[in-house]
């Protein structure tokens, strides 16, 4: 019995590669400083891994930003206004993922979208006419060579051809898998050439394989592979799978010349089933996703090893590992100094993971697991009761009706409601909710929290940014005004602090894209609000202004989607518990006269299942958890929601049918391209597509906001349309984003007088 680990996380036990990477952009290190730090967390992860006794450690999972975008840039798949710039190899990789603006040029970043299931971010690649795909660069054969000089032999991870064709965008005349037999080229040069420096067996991530396939998409993957792997050499090759089943090509994954097939037994529901009922070829290793790479819970031995034990009856050879990349996970409970023993004996970091497929192996090849002390421990935690349940909670679930996910009047008759009691102009402007955060506010806000200064003066600083706020946002000439967010730490955090059945961590951090991490807390049991969250500083806020402002909040589908969850009840119960809680926050606004409130349900889609005969039973709770929060308020009062970086067209009409005033989504990376899919489906509710990236230092000049403006009013009627960025400001300077909202805002005048006339 060998382990396996999928990808281990990158972004440094203290998040060491996201501050030397932000120290770069900013012109304090240098390359080489970066590039040094970055080979200290590679080799730390490997040391970590051979400690603890993994067979097949990764290599090549490292990555400065995102795994795509590393494998466009080794296919040489870089559009020409990024070559244009005549930057070094490492700044035309940055401006690709975060845009540039410089002497050398301007230019936008490549689109960014959620990687599957997950809070992940990657970077979509582009493929055009022009692009001429070879092998550009040295990185896998560096990362490998490095890990081997320092004595671990690794197995190079690299995306699978098929994920990156299907998962990149194609801007070209011709059909993109006449790129196919290019594609499979280079991917030959390098799987040669990694074997030739050494490298026994190379892992190619095959993701795209657990979505829905066509017979044509099949026909394209055997194709594709067909064509690799008859000239692979010696070197073997593990197709590696995640975030679900290959139901609909197990067969021909198996019928290819693979010599390992990585298969996901947590996420992945008919995965047993498939092998029990097809078999598994005699002649390939199965590698067996066992632990679960996307939660923080111990893993449960028993179960486990039953799964194990029947596997290894039909396959000849079993490796057991991660589900999938342990990217998706904190690196290590020894950072968590402040959760009581009592609760991390639950849990289970990367590093802690690690230790799991340890004692797993040692339990299964010493034959007799009950007499195994690790095993022996894990059943009698399994065996506790964890928490104990909230009653009050319980029984106003079980009490709840159909009119509690109703809310009238229809949505056409508020609309005229609001229209009449707001008196916005056309295309009102506004931003999503938070503004930057300076280290000032962080500072002053850690110091709160560690008891340094007093809540009265917490809370005088916390009143001074938001009047500050509130000036700069008339003075810019907003029409729909935000408080700041400035007492808030994250968008998820900061309400579980105010919820019950929440635990905190202090080091949990998890990479979310580039150099962005979030530290998502722990539902540990029941839901319920403990005190209220926002109405004090709402009630504040519109006491400085005589414009509208917007009371912000998070939406109970993504304070679960951005919490790690529970796995002894349903995300159904967890969704409603959390729904019901914020509904009385809803409320109390209301009450204190807030006639805007957002609910933001940026995550509403990314635990959406991957395939769409498994997306009714997600659906028919997430929509009306939404529902749930909203549907006692007054015709009068506007509800407005959030979401971001997701393809959003074919939950188009579900996203109608939660019943928001308005919606604001993301749209400048992805060129606007959801406006086809709203009028397609003749989207009732308002919309506010954002006219420019946030996640990009770069300032949109007033007339690029223009013409997005004039794009969106082809496909969105004038009284429907919003204009906003298309995500919170926290991230960024104050510099960019007062330039840009003048910008924002000036762009909107001119288009409210060109449609006047």
């Amino acid at each position: 019995m060998k382990t396996s680990v999928i990808g281990y996380p990158r972004i440094g036990v203290q998040r060491e590669l996201k501050f030397a990477s932000e120290k770069y952009f900013r012109k304090e290190i240098t390359a080489d400083a970066l590039n040094t730090t970055a080979k200290s967390l590679r080799l730390s992860a490997y040391e970590i891994q051979s400690r603890n006794s993994i067979d097949f450690i990764p290599s090549n999972d490292f990555s400065f930003y995102d795994g795509m975008l590393d494998m466009a840039f080794l296919l040489n798949v870089i559009p020409k206004r990024y070559l244009d710039l005549k930057l070094t190899e490492l700044d035309t990789y940055f401006a690709m993922a975060r845009g540039y603006q410089g002497k050398s040029g301007d230019v936008k970043a490549l689109a960014m979208k959620k990687w599957f299931n997950t809070n992940y971010h990657y970077m979509v690649p582009e493929i055009d006419d022009a692009t001429e795909i070879k092998l550009n660069g040295n990185k896998p054969f560096e990362l490998f060579s490095e890990a081997l000089e320092n004595g671990i032999k690794t197995k190079p991870v690299l995306t699978g051809a098929y994920s990156f064709l299907m998962l990149s965008k194609y801007a070209g005349n011709k059909d993109k898998w006449e790129l196919s037999e290019k594609i499979a080229e280079t991917y030959i040069e390098i799987i040669n050439k990694l074997g030739s420096l050494g490298a026994d067996w190379i892992q190619l991530d095959e993701p795209c394989l657990v979505r829905d396939m066509t017979k044509a998409d099949i026909k394209h993957f055997k194709d594709l592979y067909q064509k690799i792997l008859e000239k692979k050499g010696k070197t073997k090759i593990i197709l590696q799978t995640f975030f679900g089943d290959i139901r609909d090509c197990y067969a021909d994954v198996c019928s290819l010349d693979f010599d390992g097939i990585g298969l996901d037994f947590v996420e992945g529901s008919k995965s047993l089933e498939l092998v029990r009922e097809k078999g598994f070829p005699n002649d390939k290793t199965l590698f067996a996703g066992i632990i679960n790479g996307k939660n923080i819970w111990k893993n449960n031995y028993r179960h486990t090893l039953d799964t194990v034990s029947e596997l290894q009856k039909i396959c000849a050879d079993t490796v057991i590992g991660t589900s999938c990349s342990l990217l998706h996970v904190p690196y290590t409970l020894k950072n968590e100094t402040k959760l009581p023993e009592s609760q991390k004996r639950y849990f289970a970091y990367a590093e802690e993971k690690l230790s799991e497929l340890a004692e797993l192996k040692l339990i299964i090849t010493s034959h007799s697991p009950d007499k195994t002390n690790e095993f022996i421990q894990n059943t009698l935690l399994f065996c506790r009761k964890r928490t104990e349940d909230d009653t009050a909670v319980k029984e106003r679930i079980a009490a709840l009706s159909d009119k509690d996910f109703s809310r009238s009047p229809e949505f056409s008759e508020r609309e005229k409601i609001q229209k009449r009691t707001l008196k916005l102009p056309l295309f009102p402007t506004t931003t999503i909710g938070s503004f930057p955060q300076t280290e000032e506010i962080r500072q002053i806000r850690a110091s709160y929290r560690k008891g340094d200064i007093s809540e009265e003066k917490y809370e005088n600083f916390i009143k001074a940014k938001i009047a500050e706020c509130i000036e700069l946002q008339e003075e810019i000439g907003l029409d729909v005004l935000v408080h700041g967010e400035f007492e808030r730490n994250d968008m998820v955090e900061y309400f579980g602090e105010c919820l019950n059945g929440y635990v905190f961590t202090e080091k949990a951090w998890v990479q979310s894209y580039g150099t962005r991490c979030v530290k998502p807390p722990i539902i540990w049991g029941d839901i319920s609000r403990a005190k209220p969250m926002t109405v004090k500083w709402s009630s504040y806020t519109r006491s400085l202004t005589e414009k509208p402002i917007k009371g912000m909040l998070t939406g109970p589908v993504t304070i679960l989607n951005w919490s790690f969850p529970r796995e002894d009840i349903s995300l159904r119960e967890s969704a409603f518990q959390i729904a019901l809680a914020i509904r009385d926050e809803v409320n109390d606004l209301e009450k204190n006269g807030i006639s805007i409130i957002q609910v933001d349900e940026a995550a509403l889609r990314e635990k959406l299942p991957i395939r769409k005969s498994d997306r009714k039973s997600y659906l028919d709770w997430a929509i009306p958890a939404f529902r749930l929060v909203h549907s006692g308020v007054k015709p009068e009062t506007q509800i407005h929601t959030h979401m971001c970086y997701s393809e959003f067209s074919d939950i188009i009409k579900e996203i109608d049918d939660m019943d928001a005033d308005v919606i604001t989504f993301e749209a400048s990376r992805s060129d606007l391209t959801i406006l086809d899919d709203l009028k397609e489906n003749n989207f009732r509710t308002e919309a506010g597509p954002g006219v420019y990236d946030i996640h990009s230092p770069r300032i949109p000049s007033k007339e690029e906001i223009k013409n997005s403006i004039r794009k969106m009013l082809l496909k969105i009627s004038p009284e429907k349309l919003w204009i906003n960025p298309d995500c919170g400001l926290k991230t960024r300077g104050y510099t960019e984003t007062v330039a840009s909202l003048k910008n924002l805002v000036s762009a909107a005048k001119e288009i409210r007088e060109e449609i006047n006339v």
